[in-house]
């Protein structure tokens, strides 16, 4: 067992140290195989807490490593449920199948596939973390002798130090990612560095977006709570795809309403990120269409939206008490894009923009006149959105 003593031992440092689980897999495979374990296909399946995501893995096959990632979704389907990771977290035990005279009745589907394939015996067993949470790894192999009782003792030898490589890239990758779900990729990754702390600030250039569902207080008093949850949800929906897919940031969820900014990073990408803006305005214009058909057929009300676009100075940081931060954004061109947000019911036009946006994509834009802002001491000039070529 020396090689799994090495091999425990470069886990629990080198690898521990990594934050490459690529790597520790790839070391984790390479040295088992040398040492007479046949393996063909390894899947480490980690568990972690987001409101997204449930579950990441890696696996390892001789033409090379990948990671993964598993919805929620995911782990309500046949893919999930009566497989081997469902049963060894049920049942608290590992499982040793042999892949060969499987019952199409009554086999996973998952075994068929490796049977398929050309594997000929499989093996799941739990990983224990420190702290107290347990997850999955599988071991299939092509060998016509499958597994000997040897080799998968090996296997359990290894555990611990495959355990102490993976647990802190999972705790990593779980902080990382729930900070992505709040906050945005941008500020995520500024909080993530420490750079942003209590009552620091980051002050940029950028493109804002205020959206705003209307008529949202008469849904809520004309709807249960479960079908006012789900507009809800498929309306974000609409807006965070389409302001991510021109890359932008969702930053905060206010009621029914959505900040987004479209960061600026140089003078020469003012106006990129300007058309970046429209175009996803005008994505979450055609995505709310296509919602509304679905809302139609299921007899339900239409969801309508008004939009704010401005360009600015803004500064964004953590605020509040020592014990309790917010993440916020402020700054004119904020207030200047919730403001002309308000105006678009009274001026009838769903999707608003100062001049300097408009003057960016002017075939898009008509100008509505000038306006009087809360808060400007002048009034500025409004451009609406054509919709006609959506």
């Amino acid at each position: 067992m020396d090689a799994i003593d090495d091999l425990n031992h470069w886990m629990m440092t080198e690898g521990r140290c990594s934050n490459d689980p690529v790597k520790v897999v790839s070391h984790f495979c390479a040295t088992l195989i040398d040492a007479g374990v046949p393996l063909w296909r390894v899947n480490i399946g980690q568990r972690f807490a987001n409101p997204l995501l449930i579950a990441w893995g890696v696996v390892w096959t001789p033409e090379g490593t990948e990671s993964y990632d598993v919805t929620h979704a995911r782990m309500v389907t046949d893919g999930y449920l009566g497989s081997a990771f469902d049963y060894i977290l049920t049942n608290q035990r590992a499982l040793h199948k042999n892949l060969r005279d499987l019952d199409p009745e009554k086999d996973h589907s998952s075994y068929l596939e490796f049977a398929a394939a050309g594997g000929t015996d499989y093996y799941a067993t739990l990983l224990n973390y420190g702290d107290g949470s347990q997850h999955g790894c599988t071991f299939a192999t092509q060998s016509t002798l499958g597994f000997s009782p040897k080799q998968l003792n090996m296997i359990e030898a290894a555990k611990p130090g495959l355990a102490s490589a993976m647990e802190p890239v999972t705790m990593r990758k779980s902080s990382k990612s729930l900070l992505r779900t709040y906050l945005g990729d941008g500020p995520s990754e500024a909080v993530w560095n420490g750079t942003i702390q209590r009552g620091e600030r980051t002050t940029l250039d950028a493109v804002v977006m205020f959206s705003d569902l209307r008529g949202f207080t008469a849904l809520s008093d004309s709807s249960s709570e479960s079908e006012v949850f789900d507009a809800l949800d498929a309306y974000f929906d609409v807006v965070v795809q389409s302001v991510e897919e021109n890359d932008g940031d969702v930053l905060k969820f206010m009621g029914d309403g959505i900040l987004s900014i479209f960061p600026i990073r140089s003078t020469a990408d003012r106006p990129h990120q300007c058309q970046n803006a429209v175009t996803a305005a005008r994505g979450v214009l055609a995505g709310l269409a296509a919602l509304n058909e679905k809302r139609a057929d299921a007899s339900r009300p239409p969801l309508d939206i008004g939009i704010g676009i401005n360009v600015g100075q803004v500064s964004y940081g953590n605020i509040g008490s020592p014990g309790r931060l917010d993440f916020t954004v402020l700054g004119g061109a904020v207030n200047v894009a919730s403001r002309i947000e308000g105006l678009t019911k009274s001026l009838g036009h769903r999707v608003l923009v100062t001049r300097a946006i408009a003057e960016t994509s002017p075939e898009l834009f008509a100008m509505c006149g000038s306006h009087e802002v809360r808060g400007l001491v002048h009034s500025i000039d409004l451009f609406s959105l054509s919709e006609l070529n959506l």
